[in-house]
Formats: structure tokens, C-alpha cells, sequence
């Protein structure tokens, strides 16, 4: 369980993309709770209106924003509602992205790619440019995004998936140079094994396993991370990430559980000799 502390982003205004569930959804809740008026997005209107009912009903303020993060003009329009309603974005959390993307490299195809690049990666270019044309103007503002132990490890069969998490992570440092200047801060939070996909308890027990603290973690955990960096707290932090992973990175062994084992891999006859 997560405590607020008090209100100390009372006015501020924050946007929450992928914000319709899972991780998203808490952080969203969460600043809500420590006074920010929060713009909530996803690409499922219904989803982003059940959230924002659910902070409305705890007594704090948002704004329904749906829209497809990988178009610009939606984009634009999104921020655009933003600003007309609450004041310009003090905080951008890039949270968007396609997770259910397992397909192995030899089955691939473009079409796959360029959507997972769409989505994952495209979006946080958009959503943070158009953010930071507005931060450069005031001298302040904060950019987090989600990354994924993809960005520096690998998953079997998510080429595409991590090529984004990488992308994301080389993006944030070099955004981070660039917008320093202009008092923009631009961060990001790597999560480890959330359990946000409805997995079974026996599924969730043997993964588990793979966890140093020996439990698998919950939107709730990934909270404090994301605030700390949005917050005043964190003000000569820039360019940097933060693991909420339970120790699983910082390991050296074999993960005894697998979700894309080589038993499911592609069988390819070899060329005769």
C-alpha cells in the first residue's frame, strides 16, 4: 500500500498516457491523490473514463483524454484539451505501449514492426515534443517514461519490443541534454515483473521465483518511483532511470521461468549438407 505525501503537486497539471489500466492507471490515481489535476489517456475511451470517475469519486480532479498516442494530430488535440482545461502540462508520464507483442525474429514481418515501433516509441517522441515546446517556453517541466529490462537485457521473441525500450532509454538521455537548458528534466522508471495481465496465482507463484525479494510486484509499487522523479525532490535528477524490479537486474543467473521458452520456438529444417 502506497501513502500520499499530503499535497505537493496541489495545481500542477499532469498527463498520463497508456493510463487505462495497469501501471498507468496508478500513477495516474496517485498524483491525483497528491493534489494534481490529472489528464488521463488511453486509446479505450471507456477505460479512461472509468478512471477518471474513480479519481473524481476519491475527491480528486481529471480530465477524460483519450487518444492514439502514435498520431500526431490526436496528439496535438490531447494537449490541446489539456491546456484549455487545466493549464499547461507541468508533468509528461509516457506510459503507452503494446506489451502483449511476443512473436519470434524468424516469424516476423513488417507489419508487426512498425506497429510495436508505433506505438512504444513513436508516441513517446510525439507526446514529448509537444509537451517540451510548452516546458522550453515556462523554464520548467518533467518528462518520465516507462522503460522495460528489455532496454538493456533481452526477452525471447520481443525483438521489436525491445528495440523500443532501448529506443526509449537512448531518447530520454538525449532529450535530457537537450532540453536541460530549458529546465526541463526528462527520467524514466524500469519496471520489473508487475503483475498487470491477470496471470494465475500458479503462474504468478512460479515466476516469482525469479524475484531477490522474492515476491512479484503490483502497479501500486511503481508509484513512488514515478512521483520521486516528477516531484521538487528530484530536481538535479536528469537523464537517469530508476529500477522497481524486486532485485531481478541486478542478478547474475539463469531466470528459472521463461515466458517464450525455446520449445515454443519455430522449427526451421536445416539445409542439407
Amino acid at each position: 500500500m502506497t501513502h500520499s505525501n499530503a499535497q505537493r503537486f496541489e495545481g500542477r497539471v499532469v498527463l498520463v498516457t497508456g493510463a487505462g489500466g495497469g501501471i498507468g492507471r496508478a500513477v495516474a490515481e496517485r498524483f491525483a491523490r497528491e493534489g494534481a489535476l490529472v489528464a488521463v489517456n488511453d486509446v479505450k475511451a471507456e477505460a479512461v473514463q472509468s478512471v477518471v470517475a474513480s479519481i473524481g469519486a476519491s475527491g480528486g480532479r481529471a480530465l477524460a483524454v483519450p487518444a492514439d498516442v502514435s498520431d500526431a494530430a490526436q496528439v496535438d488535440a490531447m494537449f490541446t484539451r489539456t491546456e484549455e482545461t487545466f493549464g499547461p502540462v507541468d508533468v509528461l508520464y509516457n506510459n503507452a505501449g503494446l506489451i502483449d507483442t511476443t512473436r519470434h525474429f524468424l516469424e516476423a514481418d513488417e507489419g508487426w514492426w512498425d506497429r510495436i515501433i508505433q506505438v512504444n516509441l513513436r508516441s513517446v517522441f510525439l507526446c514529448s515534443h509537444r509537451a517540451a515546446r510548452v516546458m522550453a517556453r515556462r523554464r520548467r517541466g518533467v518528462i518520465i517514461s516507462t522503460s522495460s529490462g528489455g532496454a538493456t537485457r533481452a526477452h525471447r521473441g520481443n525483438v521489436a519490443y525491445d528495440a523500443t525500450k532501448g529506443g526509449i532509454e537512448a531518447m530520454t538521455r538525449a532529450m535530457a541534454l537537450d532540453l536541460a537548458p530549458y529546465g526541463i528534466r526528462v527520467n524514466g522508471v524500469v519496471p520489473g515483473f508487475i503483475n498487470t495481465y491477470g496471470l494465475t496465482e500458479a503462474d504468478l507463484r512460479v515466476r516469482e521465483q525469479t524475484v531477490p525479494l522474492g515476491r512479484y510486484g503490483v502497479a501500486e509499487d511503481m508509484t513512488g518511483a514515478a512521483l520521486f522523479l516528477a516531484s521538487d525532490d528530484a530536481a538535479y535528477i536528469t537523464g537517469q532511470f530508476i529500477s522497481v524490479d524486486g532485485g531481478v537486474l541486478v542478478q547474475q543467473r539463469s531466470a528459472n521461468v521463461d515466458t517464450f521458452p525455446v520449445s515454443g520456438f519455430p522449427v526451421i529444417e536445416a539445409d542439407p549438407a
